[in-house]
Parts: structure tokens; C-alpha cells; sequence
């Protein structure tokens, strides 16, 4: 494919990229690299993982300065070859960047009447940018995206639900013997040697109670007293004492109450690829914190998905001071927002 344009155009089909060009551009990549990946986190601040530093440095400081280079060795070698000025397609090129490569390739598919070493080139460029900026454009405007696919990507699935209950115990059987009246009526068999004398013990004169007792009563009785009865003379029972309010286990911010007292919360870092691509905005998340103030459970409402991961590492870091509800602890349901903003 390439025979045909850019590495042969001379009659002998010599190629005009040679190895020295070649090295040339591979080193000026390899400087590209070196300056992103070196200068980048001087204007840019500090990159949050080295391995995406340098696929940065590769992807928008090697590879466009490795093309650049390779554009000048070729219309340095070709514009000498054909016996074009040198000095002028050089400077227009180094100016004009691709604009000048393209008008340097009309000029000598013009001159040397061989219009395929131009069309073809072109169309080739024509076509990189096109599926270039195809990949680029999701990844800067979110709304192109289909937005239940992207919160698919987001939201973690649903827990798995919770096994079934064991089977209830079977309660045990209880042997009842039927005994007949005839059973009851018969004489017993054997006659005790000596039988036991049982005398009662003569009650206390004041004493007016039942033995054991009755539920309500005063010790010694009372006289006029009904057994198991309440005493009139004292007045009715008192009521019992009414049940303590049930605290709920979370409750949810709104309404009469108040939000969570934040006292540790620091601020999440701004993702480098996104401050490249000069993204900003809000990221709601609803959060659940738990009795001891610790952040127990996240979910993502809206947001721009660059700025979420580091929306989410911050505030799982974020501390509250615990929530009372009757002088309880209780978890709290709440909103998050996490803005995200680029200084002018």
C-alpha cells in the first residue's frame, strides 16, 4: 500500500524514508515521552498512578512528535529528491504541521503529474482523524452514551437475595395415657406398713391471709379480703409502666431532621485526564453512614464518569459524628454532592 505513496516516489521506486529517518523520529518520540511524562505532573499537579502518566505521555507526547518527525524527514529527503527548495517545504511544514504536509503533497503530486502519491496519503489522514475523534468525543461528552448502558458501569449489581429459612423445628410429642374409670375405682394391691399423720399447725390469731399468697396481696392478709382480689382500702392498682419508644435502626435526612455533622472529610483529588479534557461538574452520591459516623454503604446517582472513581475514594474516607435519636445511635440516609471545579 505504501509502495505506492509516501516511501517511493521516484521512477526507480527508491524509498524515501531511509533507516536514518526512521531513528531520527523513534528518538524524537522517545524525548516526547520523556518531557510529558516528566513536565506534566509540574503544570498539571501530581498523576494518582504512574501507569496512567505514561500512557499519556505515549498517547499525546511520543506518538505525535514521533509523526511530526517523520513528516519532516520525508519532505526533507523528497523535496531534495525531486529538486524541489528544501528550505521553504521545510519552514512550511514546521509552521503548518499537518496543513503543510497535505499542501506540500498536492504541489508534488502537481509537479510530477503522479496525483496517487496525494490522494492516497490524504485520504488516509482524512480517515484517522475521523475514527480519532469518533473514540475521542464519548469519552469528553457523556451524553452520547447510552445512559442505562453507562450506569451499568457504574452502579454494582444488586446483592444476591438471602437464603431461605431452615425449616421449623417439629414440636415434640407429648405421650398422653388415657386411664379409665376402672383404674381409678380399683383398691391397691399392697397396704403401708405405717401411714404418716398429717396435723395441722394452728394459724396465728391476726393472721387473715391464705398460705402461699395470692398475686396482689399484703404480707399477713387482710381482713374482709377476697382471695386473689385487690384490697379495696388501698385504692386501685397502679397502671403499668408504659412502653419505651421504639427507636428506629436509620432514618433518613429531611424534613425535621437535621444533616450529619461532617468532621472528617478531605477533599478528593482531580483526576488528570479529566482536567485535561477541562471536565467538571457534580457527582451526587447516596451515601448511608452508620451508627459510629463511618460512611457503610455508596451509591452513585449522577455524575461524570471520569470524576466518579474519585468521588467515590474520597468520600468512603469521610467521617460524621454519630447521629441520636433518644439518645441512641442511628444510621442515616443521605445525599452526597461532590463538586468538581476548574480554576480559571
Amino acid at each position: 500500500m505504501f509502495d505506492e505513496t509516501l516511501l517511493d516516489s521516484s521512477p526507480a521506486r527508491a524509498p524515501v524514508l531511509k533507516t536514518l529517518h526512521w531513528v531520527i523520529s523513534v528518538v524524537v518520540g522517545l524525548v516526547g515521552v520523556a518531557l510529558w511524562y516528566f513536565g506534566a505532573p509540574l503544570i498539571l499537579g501530581p498523576a494518582a498512578n504512574a501507569k496512567i502518566l505514561l500512557t499519556q505521555a505515549v498517547l499525546f507526547g511520543g506518538l505525535p512528535l514521533f509523526f511530526y518527525a517523520l513528516i519532516l524527514c520525508y519532505v526533507f529527503a523528497d523535496s531534495r529528491h525531486l529538486g524541489f527548495s528544501t528550505v521553504l517545504w521545510f519552514a512550511v511544514v514546521l509552521v503548518l504541521n499537518l496543513v503543510g504536509f497535505i499542501l506540500y503533497l498536492i504541489y508534488s503530486a502537481k509537479r510530477t503529474g503522479n496525483w496517487k502519491r496525494a490522494t492516497l496519503p490524504i485520504a488516509y489522514i482524512f480517515e484517522i482523524i475521523l475514527i480519532g475523534g469518533m473514540i475521542l468525543y464519548p469519552l469528553i461528552y457523556t451524553n452520547a452514551l447510552p445512559k442505562g448502558q453507562l450506569m451499568t458501569f457504574l452502579v454494582a449489581p444488586p446483592p444476591p437475595p438471602p437464603p431461605p429459612p431452615p425449616p421449623a423445628a417439629a414440636p415434640p410429642k407429648i405421650v398422653v395415657h388415657q386411664v379409665s374409670l376402672q383404674q381409678l375405682l380399683k383398691a391397691p394391691t399392697v397396704i403401708p406398713k405405717t401411714i404418716q399423720i398429717i396435723k395441722d399447725q394452728p394459724r396465728p390469731q391476726g393472721a387473715v391471709g391464705v398460705e402461699g399468697g395470692v398475686p396482689g396481696g399484703v404480707p399477713g392478709g387482710s381482713a374482709g379480703g377476697v382471695i386473689g382480689g385487690v384490697l379495696g382500702g388501698l385504692g386501685p392498682a397502679p397502671p403499668p409502666p408504659p412502653p419505651k419508644a421504639q427507636v428506629p435502626s436509620r432514618i433518613r435526612v429531611g424534613g425535621q431532621v437535621e444533616a450529619a455533622k461532617l468532621i472528617y472529610g478531605p477533599t478528593p483529588q482531580y483526576p488528570p485526564l479529566a482536567k485535561m479534557a477541562r471536565i467538571q461538574g457534580t457527582v451526587r452520591l447516596q451515601a448511608i453512614i452508620a451508627k459510629d459516623g463511618t460512611i457503610k454503604d455508596l451509591t452513585v446517582l449522577s455524575g461524570h464518569p471520569l470524576l466518579v472513581p474519585a468521588a467515590l475514594a474520597a468520600v468512603r474516607q469521610w467521617r460524621y459524628q454519630p447521629t441520636l435519636l433518644n439518645g441512641q445511635p442511628v444510621e442515616v440516609e443521605t445525599e452526597i454532592d461532590v463538586n468538581f471545579t476548574l480554576e480559571d
